[in-house]
């Protein structure tokens, strides 16, 4: 197992046992696959924070960690991403982000809080 790899394992051991800021810590790592593992981890956690925290990851240059990011949202039913999910939905420039984020949009706007 490489140094990704263990990284991206503690990131989801961490999400599954709700440690939100150990979480955000790995946010900003250069490695994609981290990033989208943050995004995985963040859709573990139920909480406000959580989704206010996938907010730069629905932004990310990376089309893989945006698309996870959007199931996370949609995952934990964060209505305050709704509209950056949106945004990804109907203009990102990716086909297969735009696939995932409208999934992950439907599921959101059809979420009656």
């Amino acid at each position: 197992m490489g140094r990704t790899d263990a990284i991206k394992d503690k990131i989801l051991k961490l999400g599954a046992k709700q440690k939100l800021s150990a979480v955000i810590k790995f946010a900003d790592n250069s490695e994609d696959d981290v990033r989208v593992a943050v995004a995985i981890a963040m859709g573990m956690i139920p909480s406000y924070e959580s989704g206010m925290a996938l907010i730069p990851l629905l932004r990310d240059s990376s089309p893989a960690v945006r698309a996870a990011a959007a199931t996370a949202a949609a995952d934990i039913k964060a209505k305050h991403c709704e509209e950056y999910v949106k945004k990804l939905a109907f203009a990102d420039a990716d086909p297969t982000v735009r696939q995932i984020a409208k999934a992950a949009f439907d599921k959101l706007k059809d979420n009656v809080v």
